[in-house]
């Protein structure tokens, strides 16, 4: 009878709070423009550069961990208006005022992205930037709707240690280097996703310095922001937007997807090159993700255009300068 007084308590304990979608009683309120999706979600979007009637190029844009749709890889409106880009970033699902999915997978974050093309009118083929942990969206977008893009460009896109593409030994090694509560985060959410909730709220267990920011970066342009969002509250401000629904149904299952099981592909599966650029951007002081093993799938995929930029950290957008190069890289001139 103990035994199942304490399995009964611990299933209550570890089970998450249900979702606070918008729009819905109790719940946070519709503010952005929504798009509807094919199982009846919507998902929340903004736009930028030009209008979209009279652009060149449309691009979506995949936000990273903790983002929002009012992030984009901070491309000047000058170089957005001589190339014609109409951008549309966009709340990944149960990110900000878009609806929880609670089947999320990287085939649901390729069909999302594919679905809000369709219901903006984007036409038959259009770009895509992903940034950092949204990076799961471009490699699944690869996979699964390659008829649908011109390019693709991805910005130090997170690794799944446990890939099994990677060299066991270099993916250890970098691994047992990272703080011990990202170790152990990392280790919940593959071997246990369901318990992420309950883990990522115990005080007295080691748990994300990622999520509660509390991790130093050795870039210094990485560090000064890290400490700048800290102190004047804007990391606070962008976690409690992003999680406005629950924080099981945006960074939970962000971490459940990125870093659990990949059993359907991973990206050195992908083995033949698609039939459009695809340009991968990583910081050689980057943090978060080891540059050693981005070097090695850029090698397996010999179609990547690798491009690695000296003394930059993980936060490619606060670069001056490098959303141009992006854009810039991605798409073709005026004259082409």
């Amino acid at each position: 009878m103990v035994l199942a007084l304490a399995a009964g308590w611990f299933a209550n304990a570890v089970r998450p709070p249900p979702p606070t979608p918008c729009g819905a009683p109790g719940g946070p309120p519709v503010t952005a423009p929504r798009a509807r999706m094919r199982d009846g979600r919507f998902l929340a979007y903004a736009e930028s550069g030009v209008g979209q009637d009279g652009a060149r190029f449309k691009v979506v844009y995949s936000h990273g961990f903790s983002g929002s749709r009012m992030d984009s890889p901070r491309a000047s409106q000058a170089l957005l208006e001589e190339l014609g880009v109409y951008m549309v970033a966009f709340d990944r699902a149960g990110y900000g005022e878009s609806d929880p999915d609670p089947r999320r997978s990287l085939e649901s974050a390729a069909q999302d992205i594919q679905d809000l093309a369709d219901a903006l009118d984007l036409g038959d083929k259009f770009h895509l930037i992903c940034s950092s942990l949204g990076c799961h969206a471009g490699w699944a977008s690869v996979k699964y709707i390659p008829h649908r893009l011109a390019g693709v460009a991805m910005m130090a896109p997170v690794i799944n240690y446990r890939w099994s593409g990677l060299p066991r030994g270099l993916a250890r090694q970098l691994y047992r280097r990272q703080p011990l509560g990202d170790q152990w985060s990392l280790r919940v959410a593959y071997y246990a996703p369901w318990l992420l909730h309950w883990w990522m709220s115990q005080t007295w267990l080691p748990t994300s310095t990622v999520v509660s920011g509390s991790g130093s970066f050795p870039n210094a342009l990485d560090e000064k922001n890290r400490l700048m969002a800290l102190s004047t509250g804007m990391f606070q401000k962008r976690a409690q937007a992003a999680t406005q629904q629950g924080v099981q149904e945006s960074f939970y299952r962000d971490m459940a997807v990125m870093f659990g099981r990949w059993p359907e592909f991973e990206p050195t599966d992908l083995g033949e090159a698609p039939p459009f650029p695809v340009h991968l951007f990583q910081g050689d002081e980057d943090g978060v993700v080891p540059v050693q093993l981005q070097r090695h799938i850029c090698r397996r995929l010999g179609w990547v255009s690798y491009h690695e930029l000296a003394r930059v950290g993980h936060f490619l957008s606060a670069v001056p300068g490098l959303g141009d190069r992006i854009i810039g890289t991605l798409l073709p001139g005026p004259a082409g």
